[in-house]
């Protein structure tokens, strides 16, 4: 112990953490996986406390007591004002001599691109978007919901079709076939069997996440209900990324577009078409991919910028990772 790295790089989604302790020629020291980031089930000393221990179990394999800059990009940090909280929160744990928080988007988009100029449209349980550009400035959006103006997501497009496909089965709106697919994905012959079993109980209610694929499965059979869901998606990241890229001054200019997340990294082809059928029409000068690296890798970018690590440095973490 007493050595002194450059970067320690925090990814925290609700579902796990990544951690990677990085030296200053982008060398990764260490590496280590915890569990989710949950401030507001948990509260965040709690949930501090989860990053904590793996950030230990890192430093420890790097034998490290310190580093320059910590690099955290976190679920639930939405708002500014979330990011000053938590950051308050990391700087009193004392891992490093600066903090600097963001949201975890901004990992899947510095991830995503050799400068950090760009922009991220992340779906997995929730949806959504993040922009930058080297000077700094940033476009963002709440991403809290319904309340914000916010639809899609793995979680939002399980509710969608369950709503479809109950009024379908009792009369109330137009026939589907979720109404079918739904259900039978958990053995169950009606839509009212899975309302039961989700209202009772009997089916967890966080496998709803389980019916997106079924969704998704059912838009390629040509279901005109769930068709639409597909293309309603495809709408709102167009939207989103189109919006982002005119309030950085990017539409002229050939830009990246990052597609993240378990929805959009799935590469269905009737969303992923119709995402780059869009955004051919609405922002010709975008260029379009699916991020595949793991967010912590941003993270680490994001720290290496921040420190002012050379090109080297860079290109050396990211053959790491690609290792």
């Amino acid at each position: 112990m007493g050595l002194t790295a450059s970067v320690l790089a925090i990814d925290a989604g609700n579902s796990k953490t990544d951690v990677a302790v990085v030296a200053a020629d982008g060398s990764v020291l260490a590496t280590a996986r915890g569990g989710g980031f949950r401030p507001p089930a948990v509260g965040v000393a709690a949930a501090v406390d989860t990053l904590a221990a793996a950030v230990a179990r890192a430093c420890e394999q790097a034998r490290v007591a310190s580093v320059a800059h910590v690099s955290a990009c976190l679920a639930n940090a939405d708002l500014p004002v979330e990011e000053e909280q938590l950051a308050a929160a990391l700087h009193a744990r004392a891992w490093g001599t600066t903090v600097q928080v963001r949201n975890d988007t901004f990992a899947i988009l510095r991830a995503g691109v050799a400068e950090p100029r760009g922009v991220a449209v992340v779906c997995g349980a929730g949806i959504n978007c993040v922009g930058m550009r080297p000077d700094g400035r940033t476009a963002r959006f709440p991403a809290l919901g319904r309340i914000s103006g916010d639809w899609g997501g793995g979680w939002g497009l399980a509710e969608e079709a369950l709503w479809y496909a109950a009024r379908a089965e009792d009369g109330r709106g137009e026939p589907t076939a979720l109404a079918r697919t739904l259900p039978g994905h958990f053995g169950l012959d009606s839509m009212y069997a899975l309302i039961e079993a989700l209202h009772l109980g009997h089916v967890d209610p966080h496998r709803r996440h389980e019916l997106t694929p079924v969704l998704f499965a059912t838009a390629a059979e040509g279901d005109p209900i769930a068709v639409s869901l597909v293309d309603r998606l495809a709408e709102e990241v167009v939207t989103m990324a189109t919006v982002a890229l005119r309030r950085l001054d990017l539409l002229a200019e050939e830009t990246p577009v990052l597609l993240g997340g378990s929805v959009l990294a799935a590469r269905h082809p009737r969303l992923d078409d119709g995402i780059r059928e869009r955004l051919a029409a609405r922002a010709p000068k975008a260029v379009p991919r699916v991020v595949t690296a793991r967010p912590v890798l941003g993270a680490a970018l994001l720290g290496l910028d921040h420190v002012g690590a050379p090109e080297s440095a860079q290109r050396r973490l990211r053959d790491c990772f690609d290792g």
